[in-house]
């Protein structure tokens, strides 16, 4: 329970706040909240596979490990549009925004002050040509999900959400509430 005097403060102190011109409600509103950066993933299946099947991944600069395609969004983008132009910029995929459907869970949320909402799409790989630059993305692949690459952390810490990779099974950590 508050204490009254507490309560009666922040009574006060939020009706001082709701009586601030909106744009400064606004501009307080990001000076006292943490910020997140937002991202938008991918988890493409292969619709053809047999067995396990087979996600769409991409080698990335450094080339070391394997990652999902995804981006950060660009302001005021909607997530789901996000998502599909990251899959075409980074792999040659054009979906449409409808034929992407929110993967369960459909945010992850880093204790690094980071977001992914993250989608799904199944395409046939026999019949989809995939396109990298070279530069942002040196290869995309399919890959059996009983037999994945080296993943990178985020990328294998992000598919443990979704039962898949080295890190399956395990139970994700909570978020700390922010202070």
């Amino acid at each position: 329970m508050i204490p009254r005097a507490r309560a009666t403060g922040r009574a006060l102190g939020y009706q001082i706040f709701y009586r601030l011109p909106v744009p400064l409600r606004r501009r307080l509103v990001r000076l006292a909240v943490p910020k997140y950066i937002v991202g938008a993933v991918t988890l493409v299946r292969d619709a053809e596979a047999e067995g396990a099947g087979r996600i769409l991944l991409l080698r990335q600069p450094p080339g070391h490990s394997w990652t999902l395609p995804a981006g950060l969004l660009q302001r005021g983008e909607a997530p789901v549009v996000g998502a599909a132009r990251e899959l075409y910029e980074e792999s040659g995929i054009r979906l449409s925004p409808e034929r992407l459907r929110p993967a369960v869970p459909n945010a992850v949320v880093h204790a690094k002050g980071w977001v992914d909402v993250v989608f799904e799409a199944e395409v046939p790989a026999s019949r989809t040509e995939l396109a990298v630059d070279g530069a942002e993305v040196f290869e995309a692949a399919w890959h059996p999900l009983d037999d994945l690459p080296r993943l990178s952390r985020a990328t294998a810490n992000l598919l443990r959400y979704y039962g898949i990779g080295p890190r399956a099974g395990e139970v994700p950590p909570a978020v700390p509430p922010a202070t």
